[in-house]
């Protein structure tokens, strides 16, 4: 237990790892790092969420908490990064990872209880601020002239190297032929909450960000986004795990995160749902 203990307080020093840009937070509290309850109690499952889920998982966990008095600790970021630590002996109970793929390889190490469950699929936006000369479109066909004309500005999306929503940004641009052309222009996110932070601030033309933020009341009322073809890139298959040593309380909120209360409040935030 306190090997336990150690580990989180070295965990919660080092997530902050965008250093300097994390000056740039906003009232989203869209940061690497993220609490949805700071409640006190010593049996609150210690929770790592891919960062596109914050205000989604926000709302679960505060249902969740109201229905049955179990205050979980979630912490956002990329699921690449919540990976490796888990990988280093972090001590969460369970991972909600925005690519399956995590969850497949800590599951072949021996770190989780089973493969766990695939609770939604992601979709991506395009976002622009209120003021930005982009004009969000399905297609990308604006952000297409903006680029040929020398007119886009800074344009953010998530660092593709370990954030599932930066590779499908990377992966739908290519797909329109726009990749080399918008690198001299992209600004990257640690995760996705960050890019979107950068996306709707005033030192950007918009982004690609996942649609669960984009929906969020916030990112509503500064600016608008339009989703993208799912045919444009691969399949965002979002799948959850109780890692070794989850819990009962941790379990119970596994449950919890797919029942239809659960469900209904992903779907609102623009997930797709897999069959039940």
């Amino acid at each position: 237990m306190s090997r336990r203990r150690s580990l989180l307080s070295r965990l919660r020093l080092a997530l902050p790892a965008c250093a300097g840009t994390c000056a740039a937070a906003t009232t989203l509290a869209l940061a690497v790092t993220g609490t949805a309850s700071q409640a006190a109690d010593v049996h609150a499952p210690l929770v790592a969420a891919a960062a596109d889920l914050q205000f989604a998982l926000d709302e679960i966990v505060q249902r969740f908490r109201h229905e049955t008095g179990i205050a979980a600790r979630v912490t956002y970021g990329s699921s690449g990064n919540f990976a490796r630590q888990v990988e280093q002996g972090a001590p969460y109970e369970l991972f909600l990872s925005a690519d399956e793929s995590f969850v497949v390889a800590l599951a072949a190490r021996g770190l989780t209880r089973d493969q766990g469950a695939l609770y939604a699929v992601g979709r991506i936006a395009i976002y622009a601020p209120l003021g930005s000369p982009l004009v969000p479109d399905a297609g990308l066909e604006n952000l297409e002239r903006l680029l040929a004309a020398g007119r886009l500005g800074r344009f953010a999306i998530a660092n593709p190297d370990h954030a599932p929503y930066g590779r499908a940004a990377e992966q739908s641009l290519r797909a329109r032929g726009l990749w080399e052309a918008i690198q001299p222009r992209l600004v990257l996110g640690e995760n996705v909450a960050q890019a979107a932070q950068f996306a709707s601030g005033a030192g950007a033309d918009g982004g690609l960000i996942a649609r669960s933020l984009a929906l969020s009341p916030e990112l509503q009322r500064r600016g608008h986004s339009v989703a993208l073809p799912a045919s444009l890139h691969a399949p965002l298959r979002q799948r959850m795990v109780l890692l070794d040593g989850a819990s009962p309380a941790a379990e119970r909120l596994y449950e919890y995160l797919l029942s239809p209360a659960s469900r209904a409040i992903l779907v609102r935030y623009g997930f797709e749902l897999p069959p039940e």
